[in-house]
C-alpha cells in the first residue's frame, strides 16, 4: 500500500445549465424548458399518453428537470407532434449545454426490461447523425405509433448536434422494447453530459472545439 496520499480533486462550480426554447408552427405549438443537471423531475402534456410515459424516463433516469408543453395537431395523428418535440428538445439541450466545457462527452448505457434489452451511444461531437436498429414488433401501443421513436431521435440528433447509436438487442413486447430503448437514451445522455472534475474548462476533443 502507498504511503501517499490521494489528491483529490476540488470541485469546481459551474453555471447552471438550463434553457427554455419555443417552436411555433402551423402544425405545433412546443414549449421545452430544461435543467440538465436536476433531480429527474417532469411536467409533461403532449396529448399522447405513451408518449409523456417516455419522456418521463428521460427525465428520471437521465436526472434532468423537464417541462414540455405541445399542442400538435393530434386529429391528424402523433407524427409532427412527436417529431417537433424531438427538434425543440434537442434544441433546449444545445442551448443548455453551452460550449460543452468540462463533460465527458461519450455516454453509453444497457438498459434490460424482462425480455426486452436496448443499448444506446451517444457522442456530444457537434455532427449530427443516428444509426437507429429498433425491430418493433407492434405498430402502436396505445395511442402511439412506434414508427415515431426515430422521428423524435432524428429530430433530436438533427438540433442537439450529437451522434446516436440506438440498438434493441432483444424482445418481443414493444412496450418494452420502447421503454429499454427511452431509459438507455436517459442513461447514456446522463453520462455524457457530466461534468468531469479532472477536466473542468476544457473542450473534450483534439481539435479544440466540438
Amino acid at each position: 500500500m502507498s504511503n501517499y496520499p490521494l489528491t483529490e480533486v476540488p470541485a469546481v462550480p459551474t453555471p447552471p445549465r438550463v434553457a427554455e426554447v419555443s417552436r411555433n408552427t402551423a402544425e405545433t405549438r412546443i414549449r421545452v424548458k430544461v435543467s440538465l443537471d436536476g433531480t429527474g423531475k417532469s411536467r409533461l402534456s403532449t396529448g399522447i399518453g405513451f408518449f409523456d410515459h417516455m419522456l418521463d424516463q428521460i427525465a428520471r433516469h437521465g436526472l434532468i428537470d423537464l417541462d414540455i408543453e405541445a399542442d400538435g395537431d393530434l386529429h391528424i395523428d402523433g407524427h409532427h407532434t412527436v417529431e417537433d418535440v424531438g427538434i425543440t428538445l434537442g434544441q433546449a439541450v444545445h442551448q443548455a449545454i453551452g460550449d460543452k466545457k468540462g463533460i465527458r462527452r461519450y455516454g453509453h448505457a444497457y438498459v434490460p426490461l424482462d425480455e426486452a434489452l436496448s443499448r444506446v451511444v451517444i457522442d456530444f461531437s457537434g455532427r449530427p447523425g443516428l444509426v437507429m436498429d429498433v425491430p418493433f414488433k407492434s405498430g402502436m401501443i396505445g395511442a402511439f405509433d412506434t414508427q415515431l421513436t426515430h422521428e423524435f431521435f432524428q429530430g433530436f440528433v438533427n438540433h442537439a448536434f450529437v451522434t446516436l447509436h440506438i440498438d434493441n438487442l432483444k424482445g418481443e413486447n414493444a412496450h418494452h422494447q420502447a421503454e429499454t430503448v427511452f431509459k438507455a437514451f436517459a442513461r447514456a445522455l446522463r453520462s455524457a453530459l457530466e461534468i468531469d472534475p479532472r477536466t473542468v474548462g476544457t473542450i473534450p476533443s483534439t481539435k479544440g472545439s466540438l
